[in-house]
């Protein structure tokens, strides 16, 4: 899955929280969000001095961001919840990064078939 295709298919299932996403579509996200996140802020500082266009794009990303998110770790075969954990400082992140990295399960899981 190339970087359009996975950003295409976050949004594509804006708010889908069941099924599995593989790392490629995870990552390629993660990527996008930074470089959007970067181009806001700076217009943001260019413009107004304060974050307007940040806090708009934030809110616009924030359900698919958790989306798929929740779906990585259903390819993992771990539930959703295990989002949680990051709320954990530093071990929680670091574990969630891990599992983000980790390959997902071969053939169906109990969350589905491979994405």
């Amino acid at each position: 899955m190339n970087f359009t295709q996975a950003v295409s298919t976050v949004f594509s299932k804006y708010a889908v929280f069941t099924g599995r996403a593989r790392r490629s579509e995870f990552w390629w996200f993660v990527l996008f969000n930074a470089i959007a996140s970067l181009i806001t802020g700076t217009i943001d500082q260019a413009l107004f001095g304060y974050e307007v266009l940040s806090v708009v794009y934030g809110l616009a990303v924030l359900i698919p961001g958790i989306a798929v998110a929740v779906r990585r770790l259903h390819d993992t075969d771990r539930s959703g919840w295990w989002l949680l954990i990051g709320l954990i400082p530093v071990i929680g992140w670091i574990v969630l990064v891990y599992w983000y990295a980790s390959e997902g399960t071969p053939g169906t899981n109990q969350f589905g078939p491979p994405a």
